[in-house]
């Protein structure tokens, strides 16, 4: 009986456990031209962009949310813009959420969760998904 209790323990004791706060910090996309930094409020999770590779058109001016489907929006900076949006942390992933995507204009509904040191972060469109992988910024 003490040997299956010690082998049950020792099992359990390499399980990997990820806590709610990894998420926290700034994250280099898979293309590299954007830096999302994750934060929480209240008991949700956010991310938003902190550095572009190219914050300005050709004109000099902030790059805008121009292909937002909102005709009001349109004007807004991607700089600081809020794309990832009420994510709820839960058995080792963030779920619940979504993501904006302003290159084309769209909204997704996301899951994050970690592998290693990197950010895995998948979008759906229904029963469609496509998985992108991120890396952590010091």
């Amino acid at each position: 009986m003490t040997q299956l209790i010690i082998y049950t323990y020792l099992l359990f004791s390499f399980i990997p456990t990820t806590s709610s706060e990894e998420i926290l910090g700034v994250w280099l996309n898979q293309v590299e031209n954007a830096k999302i930094e994750f934060y929480k409020s209240d008991d949700k999770y956010y991310g938003k962009v902190v550095w572009l590779k190219d914050p300005y058109t050709e004109n000099g001016k902030p790059i805008t949310d121009e292909n937002n489907p909102k005709e009001s929006l349109k004007t807004i900076p991607i700089f600081n813009l809020v794309i990832i949006k009420n994510l709820i942390y839960k058995n080792g992933k963030w779920t619940s959420g979504t993501i904006y995507d302003p290159q084309v204009g769209k909204t997704y509904a996301c899951a994050i969760w970690l592998e290693g040191d990197k950010l895995k972060l998948r979008g759906y469109i229904g029963w469609f998904y496509e998985t992108k992988t991120w890396t952590r910024l010091k």
